[in-house]
């Protein structure tokens, strides 16, 4: 069984929030970069990754997805500034961990 992930994105201005689920972060957040992702975070510019948890497998990760969507933007954003204060992109962050595994 392969892990998932969770993540949350926002866009430039950090006004906007989205969360998702994958089985591959780094190929899921390069397409929402390269805005082939249609709907929602294509409409809104939203590409950068400001926070993600890995977990042991997808259902989990759809699991938690579901938790997060559930939170109140406070909530949300208390959980990125836990982990990313400066709500850096830190998609060059996993690049780099991915390929050191």
């Amino acid at each position: 069984m392969s892990t998932g992930f969770v993540y949350i994105l926002c866009n430039d201005r950090q006004n906007v929030l989205y969360t998702g689920s994958t089985a591959d972060l780094k190929t899921r957040i390069n397409h929402h970069k390269k805005r082939y992702v249609p709907g929602f975070t294509k409409k809104y510019n939203v590409h950068r990754l400001i926070y993600f948890e890995e977990l042991p497998s997808l259902s989990e990760a759809l699991a938690r997805e579901k938790q997060i969507k559930g939170y109140t933007r406070i909530k949300k954003v208390d959980l990125i500034v836990a982990k990313n204060h400066s709500w850096r992109d830190l998609y060059d962050d996993i690049a780099k961990a991915i390929r050191e595994r």
